[in-house]
């Protein structure tokens, strides 16, 4: 079992930052694909970002391409999204969530191959 906790979500104005950090307890943290999502009102959950087990390899929405960053840190049980040059359409709850390994970007970005889910946490930016 793996418990997650996203925090780091708020307010702010486009083209703002904001960091989100989601960390870790339970199982050994390494062993887990970690990968962000997000879901604004009314529409399904999407990819974001996600990151391999090592933190080499990461794969992105094209929506956040080359704004957003994903990252971890194994010792701290913790990954982290930064996020850049935000928008509007970036407003939605924001998701971390634990899967075991895989291969390929449509393996990290469909939701059913992760098993764990944080509770989410707001970001909402105001034009």
């Amino acid at each position: 079992q793996v418990h997650l906790v996203e925090s780091g979500g708020g307010l702010v104005q486009a083209g703002g930052s904001l960091r989100l950090s989601c960390a870790a307890s339970g199982r050994a943290f390494s062993n887990y694909v970690m990968g962000w999502f997000r879901q604004a009102p009314g529409k399904e959950r999407e990819f974001v970002a996600a990151i391999r087990r090592s933190g080499s390899v990461t794969y992105y929405a094209d929506s956040v391409k080359g704004r957003f960053t994903i990252s971890r840190d194994n010792a701290k049980n913790t990954v982290y999204l930064q996020m850049n040059s935000l928008k509007p359409e970036d407003t939605a709850v924001y998701y971390c969530a634990a899967g075991g390994p895989g291969s390929g970007f449509l393996y990290y970005s469909d939701p059913r191959n992760y098993d764990y889910w944080g509770q989410g946490t707001q970001v909402t930016v105001s034009s």
